[in-house]
């Protein structure tokens, strides 16, 4: 999958360079551009064509909801999640009623940014190229299954869905070694979630014998 392209709309310059900053600490995002005004936001919106665009509310000549409402009357496809000092009750209802992805509120840490970046990623990567769609292809997509993991002590969620998103990614058995490598972690981390999966029944584990030694496990999606 190739990297998320990131448009950001915020006017206040040490906000700009924090979120940025952030942005370049995740991996499968590529910042394409970034506006301090509503107009020249939404110039470089119809230009460029995001995946996402990371909006401030309170912008010089417009707000972040005129600029929404402005994209989504002309049909743009690009997905806005809210960043914002906005906490008002009205203001939050009205851009998830419009579709926003997630609603962030000034100030805010790195792991809040990360995890709504990371969901974003998740329902990206796992939405439906079918014409058609089944129920669980829509569940799915919007990560609602049923049968959901309730983590123990220890493991966290974000870094659940990394590891699963990868083995959907690789489509095929890999070695807990080979899986760490691409998701950038430790072996024995990758390993405590593969064995808390394998012991759920959500991970199936290959033995592959060579001519020596212990045989070696590959894991795959069930």
């Amino acid at each position: 999958m190739t990297n998320i392209s990131v448009l950001i709309v915020e006017d206040d310059p040490m906000v700009l360079e924090v979120n940025k900053g952030f942005l370049d600490k995740l991996t499968g995002f590529k910042l394409i551009g970034e506006a301090t005004t509503g107009t020249e936001a939404y110039k470089k919106i119809v230009d460029l064509q995001p995946n996402l665009i990371l909006l401030d509310m309170f912008l010089p000549d417009m707000t972040g909801i005129e600029l929404f409402l402005k994209l989504r009357n002309e049909r743009i496809p690009s997905d806005i999640i809210m960043i914002t000092a906005a906490r008002d009750v009205s203001t939050v209802q009205e851009t998830i009623r419009m579709g926003a992805v997630d609603y962030l509120i000034k100030p805010f840490r790195f792991e809040r940014f990360q995890k709504a970046l990371q969901e974003y990623y998740r329902s990206t990567k796992n939405s439906p190229k079918n014409a058609t769609l089944k129920q669980e292809d829509v569940d799915l997509w919007l990560g609602r299954q049923e049968d959901g993991i309730q983590l123990p002590k220890g493991l966290n969620e974000i870094t659940m869905k990394q590891i699963t998103d990868e083995l959907i990614e690789n489509n095929a058995p890999i070695t807990s070694e080979h899986l760490a490598q691409n998701v950038g972690m430790a072996r024995v981390t990758v390993r405590k979630y593969l064995d808390f999966l394998a012991s759920k029944g959500k991970v199936h584990i290959d033995l592959k014998y060579g001519t020596v030694g212990r045989p070696t496990k590959y894991y795959s999606l069930k």
